[in-house]
């Protein structure tokens, strides 16, 4: 089947990148296992220093059907302006600079941001060998610094990151346009460590319609009304 990328280089290194990432599954699944023996997800804690230090080299990248799924979002969006939260290596950014690109909108730009300097580097080495570099920010540290200046409005946002999902949300909110998409990972996984992430979503004061589509692990799709 014809890949909807169209772009044979960025889809040999999107190719490469995700076996990175598959082979890192089993292990980080078990380590996740360990830890909720240890301590509920929803319980302040458990993202601890040990917890911390073993996902700071892990991919934790978005699958590759939920990617190429972005992907045809942001072009049915015809969208100039995404923001990312939680960039890891840059995996799932690729695809949406490669929309971005596609819509060959003037300026068009994704925002992303990524709290690991040293998945910052290796994402960015990513993003030039895609030839995608002019399509992306990355912005190094805490999504709640790097994400107060979006300024203009933003058409699609991808959130891969539980544990600030919805602090993420609410900073880039107030610039989400009407008919803007919000896509959100593996909520299915588990309820409790999406609560308030739920509770913004369903607080008709800021304007939302969301869905649960039905992906491994969940993947939360919202429309900014």
């Amino acid at each position: 089947m014809t890949s909807p990328l169209n772009d044979p280089g960025l889809e040999q290194l999107l190719d490469r990148l995700h076996q990175m990432s598959d082979a890192q599954i089993v292990e980080t699944d078990a380590a996740f296992e360990r830890r909720e023996q240890q301590i509920p997800i929803d319980i302040e804690g458990y993202y601890d220093v040990e917890l911390r230090s073993f996902l700071a080299d892990k991919f934790a990248a978005l699958d590759r059907d939920k990617a190429l799924f972005c992907y045809l979002l942001c072009r049915s969006l015809n969208a100039k302006r995404v923001v990312e939260a939680g960039t890891s290596y840059g995996v799932s950014t690729l695809y949406l600079a490669a929309a971005v690109r596609d819509n060959q909108n003037a300026n068009g730009l994704v925002i992303g941001t990524e709290i690991e300097p040293a998945k910052v580097k290796i994402a960015r080495e990513n993003f030039r060998k895609a030839g995608l570099n002019d399509y992306i920010d990355l912005r190094e540290g805490d999504l709640r610094q790097t994400l107060q200046d979006l300024y203009e409005p933003v058409d699609f946002m991808l959130i891969d990151i539980w544990e600030v999902a919805q602090p993420a949300l609410a900073m880039v909110s107030p610039y989400l346009r009407p008919g803007a998409i919000v896509a959100c990972d593996n909520t299915a996984v588990d309820i409790a460590e999406y609560g308030e992430y739920f509770e913004y979503l369903n607080d008709p004061r800021n304007r939302f319609k969301t869905m649960t589509v039905p992906f491994k692990g969940g993947f939360e799709i919202s429309v900014k009304i």
